[in-house]
């Protein structure tokens, strides 16, 4: 994997989301606020660092309908988790709020999950639009990003 220097020596759970899209952002933003002991960093999947982290696994590089969920960085042989299956491993890792989440969307089969997660993606763009890059909440949150 070519990534930047910083990309390199990550490890833990990287979740790469739609850099572009405006529910994928928002939902960056309530994993950082519910991730308390901030160990989930993320990268857009429009970024070198996962396009490279794309390419190495062979999954495909232009589709930003599905976000990707690395559990571990530094571990090249981890299995990568795509839609709602990543979705679940990032709130997991969220203690209270998050981990409920996880605990009552997992009560749903994965195909009806994921038949969901493929409504939503088609349309987010019309309903969210494209997001507009705006300042973190907080400055320390920076630091959680991969370029």
């Amino acid at each position: 994997m070519s990534a930047s220097p910083e990309a390199r020596t990550v490890a833990g759970p990287v979740l790469l989301f739609d850099g572009e899209c405006g529910l994928c952002n928002r939902c960056v933003r309530l994993l950082l606020r519910l991730d308390r002991e901030a160990r989930l960093r993320f990268a857009p999947l429009q970024s070198p660092a996962a396009q490279a982290y794309l390419r190495a696994k062979g999954l495909p590089t232009e589709d930003f309908d599905s976000l990707v969920f690395v559990p571990d960085w530094a571990n090249a042989d981890a299995a990568p988790l795509r839609r709602t299956d990543g979705v679940l491993a990032a709130l997991r890792l969220c203690p209270g709020t998050g981990r409920a989440l996880a605990a009552v969307l997992g009560i749903f089969p994965a195909a009806w999950r994921d038949a969901g997660y493929k409504l939503v993606a088609r349309w987010r763009y019309r309903i969210w639009g494209e997001w507009r890059p705006r300042p973190l909440a907080r400055p320390e949150w920076t630091g959680r990003f991969l370029g």
